[in-house]
């Protein structure tokens, strides 16, 4: 009777807490949709600029590939610099020229594909010599760890920055040290700029942690420079933070800290160019733009895969900037809701 007695108690404890019954319930569904809306896409079709083949070999492309367009080689270079095309295909002295964009290891294969398929469909009395491949970015050797470790490396940053930074405020709420800050002269703004530089400090050493280790231990591809990934690495740690901080004021402890995971942390990991997005619905592309996390992994892999530098990353960077600036300003806000100074 006593074990029942238990039983019965829990039972009650988890019908009060109605947002950890909902949670239990609608997660599990909610990230198995979003599995299936990443991975239910279409099979990739490259885009190829061509210069000097024969008709076949182009009908055949044609048939292989989801766009074709004529062009010089440095205006396919120009194009794959844009991230508009993929490959560029060019004969000369009978030998097939092929530049690979180089920075997706899947993009690569399709290329590849298309390319094979399209040079046996050519007249067998036409012999073609080997064919050449070259890569714009990357290499032969790049791997699929190597595409996504700039994303792992903004996920595990972001995310245990997020837990972390949340919990810490939390505990600073619940054993009473916010109100008491509340009640002296400082201002809201002052004491959110006090902990988020606070914490800000030790997310700065983690990013140096987990940079240094997956490029000079793990050796994960890199060409850009140290100090500027670490430079992003951070300002999406600090992403991470002022989000943490905002939505620990709605939690009441710590379990409710993670229960904001499968809704906020979880998602972004989907959508931040872990898998391929542009052979999805554009609904489910436009989803991609809310979250923090897609602009730092992109930064982290122009910089990383492709050699890009700060001014190169600019829109990425001024867009974590803003998600900051905002999250900074509703951090303020909702302090009102604790005491008025």
């Amino acid at each position: 009777m006593r074990v029942f007695a238990i039983v019965k108690r829990i039972a009650r404890q988890m019908k009060r807490d109605r947002r950890s019954l909902a949670l239990m319930m609608i997660a599990p569904l909610f990230v198995l949709t979003l599995i299936w809306l990443v991975v239910d896409g279409d099979d990739y079709e490259p885009k190829i600029v061509y210069d000097n083949l024969p008709d076949p070999i182009v009908e055949s492309l044609e048939e292989h590939t989801g766009e074709l367009t004529t062009g010089s080689e440095e205006e396919a270079v120009q194009l794959m610099q844009d991230g508009e095309y993929d490959a560029y295909l060019s004969i000369d002295d009978q030998a097939p020229h092929i530049l690979l964009e180089g920075s997706e290891p899947s993009i690569n294969s399709a290329v590849m594909r298309a390319v094979q398929d399209s040079l046996k469909s050519f007249d067998s009395s036409s012999q073609l010599n080997e064919h050449v491949v070259e890569y714009l970015y990357g290499s032969a050797e790049l791997n699929l760890f190597d595409r996504i470790g700039p994303v792992l490396i903004g996920f595990f940053v972001f995310f245990f920055v997020f837990i972390l930074g949340g919990i810490s405020f939390l505990r600073e709420r619940t054993h009473g040290t916010l109100e008491k800050l509340l009640s002296t002269p400082i201002r809201r703004w002052e004491l959110v700029s006090g902990y988020v530089l606070g914490f800000g400090f030790f997310t700065i050493i983690q990013s140096l942690f987990i940079v240094t280790f997956a490029i000079y231990v793990l050796d994960m591809y890199m060409v850009g420079l140290f100090w500027e990934l670490l430079l992003v690495t951070i300002l999406l740690a600090m992403t991470a933070l002022s989000l943490a901080t905002l939505l620990s004021t709605f939690a009441k402890n710590e379990f409710q800290i993670m229960q904001f995971i499968p809704i906020v942390i979880i998602p972004q990991v989907f959508f931040a160019g872990l898998f391929n997005l542009e052979t999805l619905d554009q609904w489910i592309q436009v989803i991609s733009k809310f979250m923090p996390l897609t602009y730092g992994a992109e930064a982290l892999q122009q910089m990383m895969i492709r050699g890009a530098h700060i001014q190169d990353v600019w829109f990425e960077i001024l867009v974590l900037l803003c998600f900051v600036f905002v999250f900074f300003v509703l951090n303020i806000r909702v302090l009102r809701g604790h005491r008025t100074l």
